[in-house]
């Protein structure tokens, strides 16, 4: 089959596309026929060897994916061939066909386009289960983004406003403000000196939850946004800085940060499987699909490009042209 290869720690430069041998059934797993594969800003660098995870080379990336169910283990209940899923798989997600334990992959029924279904398992994923578990967020509470023309911010946006937050997003162009407004921020700013205009709009109070996927210069920003008892959610650090602070401002606001890693949730924590989460984690899944039945939530598929391509669309997130998610197909 062909899979895009990561033979060494060269980068989305040094990837290639190969035939590479069919991967086998196992015990617990299904095999999923992948039409779509998400690009994100965390599979760069986990082909650059800056990710906390390292798979053993050679290896074809791509976590998050969709397709239909082509084989099943014979100890697997509950999913069958020709099932529509998503699924968030280990590594092997740039390709014809992925072997994965079955925890992990989630039916998604008939209607939800196959390339709007791959955003589900990590990007909508991630800011429902944090601002939900984590942030607390609830209906009529304020909720800043930053990074909402991205992937994973312009899912917060869309899930915050089907959960009743009112919603200010951060966004870098026109294009990108246009279109968290259209996913249902109530307002739209640029990242140059945001402060100001959000103790504006909050009436000087601030804002009660931040889902920040940047870091940076402007998580300091962002934490100075927070009105007492706020969290920021603190999610990767797309700037390339990871920030540090003093807790003491901790105290004096009585605000609090905090981590959320999607993938402690998947199975990469140190000490937890995916099938102890596994429990947690479906319901959530199956809460997307029903607000997207509902027309609560529209996840945007920035570009899909085939696999051979793999440059140009990691290029997308590099760049920072990419407005909602990038994709490959087989």
């Amino acid at each position: 089959m062909r899979a895009v290869r990561c033979a060494g720690w060269d980068g989305i430069a040094g990837l290639c596309v190969d035939d590479v041998p069919v991967p086998a059934i196992r015990p617990g797993c299904v095999r999923i026929g992948i039409r779509y594969a998400g690009v994100a800003f965390a599979n760069i660098l986990m082909v650059e060897s800056k990710y906390q995870r390292r798979p053993d080379l050679p290896f074809v990336p791509g976590t998050d994916v969709s397709g239909e169910v082509l084989e099943v283990a014979s100890d697997v209940d509950g999913i069958a061939p020709g099932d529509r899923v998503c699924a968030f798989v280990d590594s092997g997600g740039w390709a014809e066909q992925v072997v994965h334990p079955v925890e992990t992959v989630y039916p998604v029924g008939d209607g939800l386009p196959m390339d709007a279904a791959s955003t589900l398992p990590s990007s909508y994923a991630t800011a429902l289960c944090s601002l939900t578990w984590r942030g607390g967020l609830s209906a009529g509470q304020t909720l800043l983004v930053l990074g909402a023309g991205g992937g994973v911010g312009l899912a917060a946006v869309d899930v915050a406003n089907a959960l009743g937050a009112r919603v200010i997003a951060v966004a870098s162009t026109s294009e990108k403000r246009d279109v968290a407004l259209a996913h249902g921020a109530d307002a739209v700013i640029e990242p140059k000196d945001f402060r100001p205009r959000v103790r504006s709009l909050t009436d000087g109070r601030g804002v009660n939850v931040v889902f920040d996927p940047i870091g940076g210069d402007m998580f300091h920003d962002a934490l100075r946004c927070l009105d007492i008892g706020g969290r920021l959610l603190t999610i990767g650090y797309a700037a390339g800085d990871i920030p540090q602070i003093g807790v003491n401002l901790l105290l004096l606001k009585n605000i609090g940060v905090m981590g959320f890693s999607w993938g402690t949730y998947m199975g990469w924590g140190p000490d937890h499987g995916r099938e102890v989460f596994a429990p947690r984690v479906r319901p959530q899944i199956a809460r997307l699909v029903r607000m997207w039945r509902d027309g609560k939530i529209a996840p945007r598929i920035h570009k899909a490009y085939p696999l051979e391509r793999i440059a140009d669309a990691a290029a997308e997130i590099t760049g920072r042209r990419n407005i909602g998610r990038v994709v490959v197909h087989p």
